[in-house]
């Protein structure tokens, strides 16, 4: 339905913003078609001629043959091609002189970014601006991921040899245990079990499937990880200072590790229980420490996801950016889920490592409610989308309980003088029951000791460390545990 004279009026009554341009001719066509172009890569909006900024004052202009000619090769110019209605509107007041107008679409995720004459524009506020490069190329990545994404391009470094196999097989077998992977998965050639979570390129590993399982990082500076505990609340004086390197397994293990060697663990009675806890939950830590691993923007090599422990607060901070329609003053709002690797993602989901897509925030969310953590804040600083946890007071956490630290700065935990007194597990003393679980399985984990026992993870630790006949060998979730025969 063609605009009227008083939707017109009505449209342009607030004068030019965001989304409305207005010129008095087409003498300005060419400038007009760069605010066209800012339309399309932002919200959309109005392009009018005829009308003058400012004063408001339709005049129209004489519409000819040649006019339309010159709006239509005008048009032609943009580039992805766009389909726009162009309406001519009469003028009451000037009978031969009509008010062009023409509205156009907004950017949506995954569309490509447009340009016209070869140059992208993009709304600043009500400023039509040049495109920054790297937003260019971010959202040409993001409209053609099978041509330019990161993790679908064959790895230069490595082949299927250079992947660990015992990690892969140890993942699938999470998968199949939880539901989310057919029990043929377990038998299945690499080869196999890879091409159908489509990480190969004919024999060649794609990057998504090197991020994932390779054994040796090699010339992946990105593999790398970034650990510091500071004195204090800036970084001025480290207390220990790390850097780590592997896949995102290793990476997302490692993580875990200095949070447990630096926050406090806090813990309390429940009936005949000792309940104990990291500080700031460990569910939340790792949540975020896996979106940063999972959505990092692995091409911009140069650059580390970092971990920083400072006195009163965590940060974790990423290399990469938000999704357009997510902003750190709404992402605790539902929303759909943008992963930036979908390739690295639907593996992670399939082995159990993330649940559904886009609840990641809601879990963190619920981890910090539950414990009385306050929620961590989310900002963009300089490339990197950086998490904020608070800590709480040292020594005491929100809800009350008392806690105390892993690396000697409050001294040992009440484990000795507490946590002994719970020793017997299911009739049972409680090393001699781990010894029984770890023979069952020896791929079972601390944490799932702990909870099938009703221990903490550092009581299941601290007994571990009295059985020197039993050892882990390998890493995270691709070793297992070895009982040797007692001497």
């Amino acid at each position: 339905m063609a605009l009227t004279i008083d939707e017109l009026k009505e449209l342009i009554q607030a004068d030019e913003h965001r989304q409305l341009e207005l010129k008095k001719t087409t003498g300005e066509l060419k400038d007009g078609m760069h605010s066209a172009c800012a339309f399309l890569n932002t919200e959309g909006g109005w392009l009018i001629f005829g009308v003058a900024p400012k004063s408001l004052k339709i005049l129209g202009q004489q519409v000819t043959d040649n006019t339309q000619r010159e709006i239509a090769q005008a048009l032609s110019y943009m580039e992805p091609q766009v389909d726009v209605r162009v309406e001519y509107i009469d003028v009451p007041n000037h009978p031969d002189n009509k008010v062009i107008a023409m509205h156009f679409e907004g950017w949506a995720w995954g569309m490509a970014p447009y340009t016209y004459h070869g140059c992208p524009y993009y709304k600043v506020e009500s400023t039509t601006k040049e495109m920054p490069r790297d937003m260019y190329e971010e959202r040409l990545r993001r409209s053609k991921p099978d041509m330019f994404a990161w993790e679908r391009q064959p790895s230069e470094f490595t082949d299927i040899s250079s992947l660990d196999e015992k990690l892969i097989r140890g993942v699938v077998r999470l998968g199949v245990e939880r539901g989310r992977l057919s029990d043929l998965a377990l038998t299945e050639p690499i080869e196999d079990v890879l091409g159908k979570w489509k990480l190969t390129a004919g024999s060649k590993p794609l990057n998504a499937a090197t991020a994932l399982f390779t054994k040796d990082t090699g010339m992946y500076t990105q593999f790398t990880m970034r650990l510091a505990r500071f004195q204090g609340t800036d970084k001025n004086e480290f207390i220990d200072n790390q850097r780590v390197e592997g896949n995102i397994f290793v990476l997302l293990n490692e993580a875990m590790n200095f949070f447990r060697k630096h926050l406090n663990m806090h813990g309390k009675i429940v009936g005949l229980v000792r309940d104990e806890y990291l500080e700031v939950p460990a569910e939340a830590l790792r949540e975020v420490v896996l979106n940063a691993l999972c959505h990092r923007q692995y091409e911009r090599y140069n650059l580390t996801i970092g971990i920083a422990i400072y006195d009163d607060r965590i940060e974790i901070e990423n290399p990469g950016i938000l999704p357009p329609q997510i902003t750190p003053e709404n992402i605790l709002q539902p929303h759909i889920s943008y992963p930036y690797n979908p390739l690295i993602a639907n593996v992670l989901y399939s082995t159990t490592y993330i649940e559904n897509w886009g609840s990641g925030v809601k879990r963190i969310m619920e981890a910090c409610q539950k414990r009385g953590v306050t929620a961590p804040t989310w900002t963009v600083n300089g490339g990197f989308v950086v998490v904020t946890f608070k800590r709480p007071a040292k020594g005491v956490t929100q809800d009350g309980t008392q806690g105390v630290t892993q690396d000697g700065t409050q001294g040992d935990t009440q484990d000795d003088t507490q946590g002994d007194t719970q020793d017997d597990t299911h009739g049972g003393n409680l090393d001699k029951w781990i010894e029984a679980q770890i023979r069952q399985n020896p791929r079972i984990t601390t944490e799932e000791l702990a909870r099938k026992s009703n221990k903490g993870i550092a009581t299941i630790k601290r007994h571990l460390a009295k059985l020197p006949h039993i050892r882990y060998v390998g890493s995270g979730y691709s070793g297992h545990w070895e009982v040797l025969d007692k001497e």
